[in-house]
């Protein structure tokens, strides 16, 4: 293939990969305001946010084995045209419910493309060191592209209402989908790989269970006989789901893959890695503005810095990682990311360019980290098994991010609830979050507007504190667990 035409393909596969991961935060900055416009509640707002992710990795093993049967250029362009009607039914949702079923239409869309992009990418490009840029330029777009939501949602909600962040896409879409047209090649292994619609059902049960569970219990007054019921049928049926791919001919999923202590870090990092990206941009941005008062414009621009980093920290890891080996890069950068954490959570209340600095640490570890993950995960997997490793990699990314908000999100929610003191005399009901007590301020006079808004401000700092010190310790974890793994192995 000519080298230029490599390069747009390249183009093409990551312009659609960004629309992919920004929606996963593009709603962060978004968030206040459209909690406002549409009343929703704490918990639908964690389901408007979360809905995304989770579904497009439930949907993506069983997706991906479909591009290795049906060829990834048809997955991709079918991919496209969901995920653009799906911008549509999201930018003009009047209300939540309808606004998490158009969330759901875009993540089936996204886990359609998703594994096309990679696997394109590994059947197009040949030669060892242009791969490994060319994917180096995948993990840059995918880590920096979800780092980077924030700021066009910012930047968009300056001038436009929150529908704007989906109607974005289309034209996006629209080029994608005509140059793709005109460039990709349907290339179809020779041995194709069936569907296997139980086991996707499996998986899509077993992670919203899963979610469910951590979600009912962080409430103020949780019900635990239906969160421990929950929890166990999402356990029984991913157990069943293991069980049936270690018996199946054509798994969706290899789990002899993880036997190789090389490939299960990579897992592990771009896991870990994302779900400390996606779960802390999302209370970062929250406080930016509902504690220090910034318009979405100025949130978005404070968390430049991460998406940047990253962006930078792709394709130089790329062009180092033959030199460096896959393992000493994993585990360097996932120490990097952790010690930057600690480093924000020491420094948050400081000067601006102190903790601004060390979140642009951050984000060049995780930037590193899942440059170096996507290398090690697809050069394990043959050919033919382009779409499944792709699969496991965007899984691992997507169940990361859905994860994070799920864990972190509903800790910040929990620790929110219990820090929370309503004062005396105020006959109103205990506020969930920090935006439904800011909306009960409005209805009340300005002292005791003022009084509730500050102990809510302090309940959420508390809370914030909790969210950062827990992605620490899981990245700082992870960045060790992987160094013992992998010790010894280049």
């Amino acid at each position: 293939m000519p080298v230029r035409s490599r390069w747009l393909i390249l183009t093409i596969v990551s312009s659609a990969l960004f629309l992919i991961v920004i929606d996963m935060t593009v709603l962060y900055t978004a968030l206040p305001r459209l909690t406002h416009d549409l009343g929703a509640t704490a918990t639908e707002k964690l389901w408007i946010v979360n809905a995304y992710p989770l579904v497009v990795a439930g949907l993506l093993p069983g997706l991906g084995g479909l591009g290795d049967r049906f060829g990834h250029k048809h997955m991709f362009m079918s991919g496209l045209a969901v995920f653009g009607i799906a911008s549509l039914a999201a930018a003009f949702s009047q209300t939540p419910s309808l606004l998490i079923a158009a969330r759901v239409g875009l993540a089936v869309g996204a886990a359609m493309m998703m594994p096309a992009t990679l696997s394109l990418i590994r059947l197009t490009f040949t030669d060892e060191k242009e791969r490994a840029f060319a994917i180096g330029i995948w993990a840059a777009v995918a880590s920096g592209g979800a780092a980077l939501g924030p700021v066009v949602g910012g930047l968009l909600l300056e001038w436009f209402w929150w529908g704007s962040v989906f109607l974005i896409n289309v034209p996006i879409v629209l080029f994608a989908l005509t140059a793709g047209a005109l460039l990709l090649v349907n290339k179809r292994p020779a041995h194709a790989h069936p569907f296997d619609l139980i086991g996707s059902v499996q998986v899509m049960v077993g992670l919203v269970g899963l979610v469910y569970a951590i979600k009912e219990a962080s409430k103020r007054d949780p019900s635990w006989q239906v969160a421990g019921l929950v929890f166990l049928i999402a356990t029984g049926v991913m157990i069943a789901f293991v069980r049936r791919q270690r018996a199946s001919k054509s798994p969706l999923i290899d789990f002899s893959l993880f036997s190789n202590a090389t490939f299960t870090s990579g897992v592990v990092a771009a896991l870990v890695a994302s779900a400390a990206l996606i779960g802390v941009e999302l209370v970062f941005s929250q406080r930016l503005q509902l504690v220090l008062g910034l318009s979405p414009l100025q949130a978005g621009l404070m968390i430049l810095p991460i998406p940047a980093a990253s962006f930078l920290a792709g394709p130089l890891t790329g062009l180092a990682l033959p030199r460096l080996g896959a393992t000493t890069t994993l585990a360097s950068s996932m120490a990097l990311s952790g010690l930057a954490l600690i480093a924000y959570l020491l420094t948050y209340q400081g000067p601006s360019w102190l903790w601004l600095s060390a979140l642009a640490v951050m984000g060049f570890g995780v930037g590193a980290a899942m440059t170096a993950a996507s290398g090690v995960i697809m050069m394990s997997a043959s050919e033919e098994r382009a779409g499944m490793a792709a699969s496991i990699q965007e899984v691992s990314f997507e169940l990361g991010g859905a994860l994070g908000i799920a864990i972190l999100g509903s800790l910040m929610t929990a620790l929110y609830t219990r820090a929370m003191i309503i004062p005396e005399g105020l006959a109103i009901t205990v506020a969930d979050s920090l935006d439904e007590a800011l909306l009960i301020a409005e209805r009340l006079d300005p002292a005791a507007a003022a009084n509730l808004t500050a102990l809510a401000r302090a309940a959420f700092d508390e809370a914030f504190v909790g969210v950062i010190a827990l992605a620490a310790v899981l990245v700082s974890c992870a960045a060790i667990g992987i160094w013992r793994k992998t010790s010894g192995i280049r």
